[in-house]
């Protein structure tokens, strides 16, 4: 099983999560956006959306991000099972899995990075993508689609509005994960579950942007839950090795780098 990932996508840190949570042995490729890695002509024979995650097992291909988890999880529950009655995730999980990626993370880093440092980066990846445009042109038209996608971006990125239908999805996502939580230990019950695979990285990425405290610590019950999970191995190994002392800061600069390519590389 072959994973092609970057470790500051949400997606890729959700999928990373699952294979962590469920012991599946798999090999990691890092595609690199800034190096335009993945908008070569072998990552778009696979996924023509050219985005991360991209999870293969033999000629089986999967890029959708809850399919993947899906199917991590069905091949986990067939070993741990032999195949026989299979334990897959509740109808509340899956509910919860879809409820959380229906927020985009894009808008909301990006509006939060500096202007100075985000007109810096954009002019960079345009630059990027200009002299990729040479170097394959073959791949020519998809290119200046990416290119035309960085422009329409940066116009987003002036309406306020974009912002603000962002941040008030994101509060009504929390203030229901913090009306659950005071029911139960985990999202979805009792027992942490792929509900809380999907939640995980959408508060990693909260505080990484230093806006902890107010759509965290303001809920007491996301902050007593954030701390527990922050405890897993599966959170150590996929997240919180990028987010101690000096790292955090250096992730933050990166993400902001993966965000804006990330923006580039959506259809139209």
């Amino acid at each position: 099983m072959q994973l092609y990932h970057h470790p500051f996508s949400l997606n890729s840190q959700k999928v990373r999560l699952t294979l962590e949570e469920k012991g599946i042995d798999y090999t990691s490729h890092h595609v690199n956006p800034l190096t335009g890695k993945n908008m070569d002509a072998f990552f778009f024979s696979m996924n023509p959306s050219a985005k991360v995650p991209v999870f293969q097992n033999g000629s089986h291909i999967i890029y959708d991000t809850i399919e993947i988890i899906q199917y991590i999880e069905r091949i986990a529950e067939k070993v741990s099972s032999g195949g026989n009655n299979l334990n897959l995730s509740s109808r509340e999980v899956i509910g919860w899995m879809h409820k959380i990626q229906e927020w985009d993370a894009m808008y909301f880093t990006l509006f939060h990075v500096p202007e100075k440092y985000r007109l810096c980066v954009s002019k960079f990846l345009r630059r990027v993508i200009i002299a990729r445009m040479a170097e394959s042109p073959d791949l020519a038209s998809a290119y200046h689609c990416k290119l035309r996608q960085a422009y329409d971006t940066d116009d987003k990125l002036k309406n306020a509005e974009v912002l603000r239908r962002s941040e008030n999805h994101l509060v009504r996502l929390l203030d229901e994960v913090e009306l659950k939580l005071g029911e139960t230990s985990y999202l979805a019950g009792e027992e942490f579950s792929l509900a809380d695979v999907m939640l995980i990285p959408v508060l990693a990425r909260i505080e990484l942007l230093n806006l902890e405290g107010e759509y965290i610590n303001s809920r007491p019950n996301i902050a007593d839950y954030w701390v527990l999970v922050k405890q897993r191995p599966s959170y150590k190994k996929v997240i919180g090795k990028y987010f101690d002392g000096w790292r955090r800061r250096k992730t933050l600069l990166k993400t902001w780098c993966f965000i804006r390519v990330r923006s580039m590389l959506r259809k139209y």
